[in-house]
């Protein structure tokens, strides 16, 4: 019996650089379709930024369908200005797939470095080698915002592909409040 593909998209936000990936998975194989990262142009402003983000993600939808959406959380830091811009970028990211009724999954930049890796502090170089070991890749990418993208593609597959389930059965917000509509204040 052959299963039906499934395709995620994985994002790695960001306003000076966004990385995106498309990884096709059946039970026997995962293929990468695509893996790149947008420079964003220095003169554009803030906003100009997150429209192109949104326009760039909406139109990977539109070309591969994805079944799923994986995107990688903003980790904390110390710089706030840095983190609002970044949250804004994830936001618009997330809203374009929301658009289509994709279901959202957000991961922690750990728990991505886990799952691919197997240690959470690991590198950006020690993700990309692990990633061309997996995924028998040759040509690395100009950033490595690209092979963040395709690790959380695919930590979000390992993730679903699990017999074992998340913590309290819920893959994130957005399932959450299906279960749970009563804690939705209106």
């Amino acid at each position: 019996m052959q299963t039906a593909a499934k395709i995620i998209l994985g994002i790695d936000p960001g306003t000076l650089i966004m990385g995106y990936s498309i990884i096709e998975c059946t039970r026997q194989k995962i293929q990468v379709r695509e893996m790149h990262a947008i420079k964003f142009a220095a003169r554009l402003n803030n906003y100009e930024r997150l429209s192109q983000i949104h326009e760039k993600v909406t139109a990977l939808i539109h070309l591969y369908k994805p079944h799923e959406f994986a995107i990688e959380a903003p980790f904390f830091g110390k710089n706030v200005q840095s983190m609002l811009k970044l949250g804004r970028a994830q936001g618009v990211a997330i809203a374009a797939a929301m658009h289509f009724g994709i279901p959202i999954t957000e991961y922690s930049p750990r728990k991505i470095k886990q799952a691919v890796t197997g240690n959470g502090n690991a590198a950006k170089d020690q993700v990309w080698k692990m990633l061309q070991q997996i995924l028998s890749l040759k040509e690395a990418p100009e950033y490595f915002d690209a092979t963040d993208a395709l690790a959380v593609a695919l930590c979000h597959h390992y993730q679903i592909s699990s017999p074992i389930k998340t913590v309290g059965g819920f893959k994130g917000w957005e399932d959450f409040l299906k279960k749970n509509p009563d804690k939705i204040k209106k």
